[in-house]
């Protein structure tokens, strides 16, 4: 449903430009309070922005989590500043004072943007170009739920994303990744604005940025407008409503802008880019513009013109009738999109899924905790339609596709999984941006090792503190004849060495349909899931470990009193560790098994419970995991060993090189008879 803008009448309007600076001064004044920071890019780019937000972009002030508002990504975050004068200037709860504490400790005003609807910053962005692949993804998230939600008259899902992007974004290799996707999903309600204007850290681009962006946009699929006068609103607004004509192929506006615009002697120059302007250029650059107020003031009527939260009002006010209309015609469909979109799980969730992890128990079969993930999926997915996977063309490798699962259809936007192709850092972040929209809990798979493409993108969902569901397969040397190139060694402790990352390594299908239900239940942030390529046994357990594998560590077998000796192992060497314990407590050694799949889980856990599973005592400890030995002394506490692996694996089928690196019975058994010496 096409939906007219809506602007102020040009007989109470103050002039355009003066809006626009507007954002050039707070901006200007917010870098010269903090004493550094970014002007060049928000005076640059402010004339955009005044067309943008007065013109085209609906959202509510008032309501800033309106589901059905447009959504804006600064993907050049550094101009962080241009959101937070927009925001003050629009009406969200943002105070004068609060730019007046740009980038100072405790502010909403960080340096670079982080997540906060509540003032209208829908990402977290800073590492160029991973803006534009949020984009991405929630512009994905509307055309699937508008493909799923929508019916005849009934447009409900009905939004553009916009995009701010830089040189720099378009340096940055996951541009291409993430645009070329884009195009192939035709998904032509994204909206980019490329701020064209030749300069970044080192001076002018064109010693090392000499691509023709309009062609390669073009060959991705995208509609390209070039040569839009930045600084011209019958320019932008020209190029806006053809962008927004195009019904099946994204946009990308081409704007030629002078970066730092308005400062008389540093406009167009590295100088405005990431340092304030100094005194006296503010004061220039005042009297350039003609703007006579001191720091931090803006006119009332300038104000007033700028203020959304009327307009924004009425734009929800529309929706919220159209919704109505909808809810009386289809009210599950209603029922059901609210629910998504409020992140709700189903309400019989932990019914369902406790039933899932007991049939998964009583298969008790052996397999791949790779093909165990599927197999949870299989049991989890059809209660959990908000779930969207895909693979970076590996599906029959990750097996992330299970028997639920529809490709996802670029003319009608229905289906739930996505091949994304070879492009791990855009999945994981387009990932992130469908984690962003709501309405969805995504996953993607790739090869563990490859986790490293993706760090990144992993990173932001950590700092965000965002649901999005990583499986990463082929875990260690176990994948074998495929060499050390992609055996992953450090990822394990990598991962978990990050804030905010939960990781689970499981052990056989039981652990693995777990680890699922904690991703799944975890809100609060991403969660990396660690499968094998090779088979492992299943392992009995009574109800209660069973219960207790969500705390991330828990008593496998125990011993016959206070142990002498404690394994503790994850994933393909707990089995290993039971074998051991077994074949030494035949010889009267009191051993416990400690199965630790998640040790982020554990750590959470009350004191009494984990004393309670690693005892003070005296007994001897042996960490066994095929990676990093890092991360696992403090788990020895001085009291024994760990054996893992801290140089790059081989080529050799997994069995040859389990033994080659000390992960057989024999081996283990060696060294833990060496400790109770």
């Amino acid at each position: 449903m096409a939906t007219t803008r809506k602007k102020i009448t040009a007989s109470v309007r103050p002039h355009r430009r003066k809006l626009a600076d507007a954002i050039r001064v707070l901006a200007m004044d917010a870098v010269e309070e903090a004493g550094c920071g970014h002007p060049g890019m928000p005076m640059g780019m402010a004339d955009i922005a005044e067309v943008l937000w007065n013109d085209f972009l609906r959202h509510s002030p008032n309501n800033p989590h309106w589901h059905n508002r447009d959504r804006f990504v600064l993907s050049n975050g550094h101009g962080s500043m241009l959101l937070y004068a927009i925001a003050y200037l629009r009406g969200y709860p943002l105070k004068l004072e609060e730019l007046k504490s740009f980038r100072q400790l405790g502010q909403r005003t960080a340096g670079h943007p982080e997540r906060d609807i509540e003032i209208g910053v829908e990402t977290t962005t800073g590492p160029l170009g991973q803006g534009l692949a949020n984009a991405v993804g929630m512009a994905l998230a509307e055309k699937s739920l508008a493909g799923t939600f929508n019916r005849p008259e009934h447009e409900i899902v009905d939004h553009h994303t916009y995009v701010f992007l830089g040189d720099g974004c378009l340096m940055e290799g996951i541009s291409h990744e993430a645009s070329s996707l884009a195009g192939t999903l035709k998904l032509g309600k994204l909206i980019a604005f490329y701020d064209d204007n030749g300069i970044s850290i080192d001076g002018e681009t064109s010693g090392w940025f000499s691509d023709d962006t309009a062609a390669r946009f073009r060959a991705y699929g995208w509609h390209v407008v070039e040569d839009v006068d930045g600084h011209d609103a019958d320019s932008i607004i020209a190029a806006i409503e053809a962008a927004r004509a195009e019904a099946d192929r994204p946009s990308l506006l081409c704007c030629k802008t002078l970066i730092g615009y308005g400062s008389p002697n540093k406009q167009g120059t590295a100088d405005t880019h990431g340092a304030k302007l100094g005194a006296d250029e503010v004061a220039a650059t005042r009297a350039n513009l003609d703007w006579n107020d001191p720091p931090f003031v803006v006119p009332g009527e300038i104000l007033e013109a700028w203020n959304g939260r009327e307009r924004g009002g009425e734009y929800e006010a529309e929706w919220q009738k159209r919704f109505d209309s909808y809810a009386d015609a289809y009210p599950d469909l209603a029922s059901e999109l609210d629910r998504r979109l409020s992140g709700r799980l189903p309400a019989d969730w932990q019914e369902s899924a406790t039933a899932v992890i007991e049939a998964v128990s009583a298969e008790a079969k052996d397999m791949a905790t790779r093909k165990a993930s599927q197999r949870a999926l299989e049991g989890f997915a059809p209660s959990l339609p908000e779930l969207f996977g895909g693979s970076a063309d590996l599906t029959g490798s990750n097996n992330t596709f299970h028997s639920s699962s529809a490709i996802f259809d670029k003319e009608t936007g229905t289906g739930n999984y996505l091949h994304y192709g070879v492009r791990e850092f855009a999945m994981a972040a387009i990932a992130n941006g469908l984690a962003l929209h709501a309405g969805f809990i995504p996953y993607s798979g790739t090869f563990l090792v490859f986790s490293d493409y993706a760090r990144n993108a992993l990173r932001m969902a950590a700092l965000m503190e965002i649901r999005n569901i990583l499986v990463f397969t082929h875990d260690s040397i176990g994948l074998g004849e495929d060499g050390p190139t992609h055996q992953p060694i450090e990822h394990l402790a990598s991962l978990r060495a990050m804030p905010n990352m939960t990781v689970w390594r499981p052990c056989d299908t039981v652990e693995a349909a777990a680890a699922w239900r904690a991703a799944i239940e975890n809100s609060s942030g991403p969660t990396s899931l660690i499968f094998t390529r090779q088979g492992l046994p299943h392992i009995d357990r009574t109800a209660d470990q069973i219960e207790a594998i969500s705390r991330g560590g828990y008593i496998a077998l125990d011993s016959d009193g206070d142990p002498e000796l404690i394994l503790i192992a994850t994933g393909s060497e707990v089995s290993l560790a039971l074998e051991v314990a077994r074949e030494l407590q035949s010889d009267g050694t009191r051993v416990r098994v400690v199965s630790m799949p998640c040790t982020e889980a554990f750590d959470a856990q009350p004191e009494d419970y984990r004393r309670h599973v690693l005892p003070d005592s005296d007994a001897r400890r042996l960490a066994i995991e095929a990676g990093s030995t890092a991360g696992w002394w403090r788990y020895i506490a001085g009291k024994g060993n760990v054996l893992g692996i801290d140089r790059f694996g081989e080529s050799a089928p997994a069995a040859e090189l389990f033994e080659k690196f000390g992960f057989t019975v024999e081996a283990i058994s060696t060294e833990a008879r060496r400790l109770l010496s």
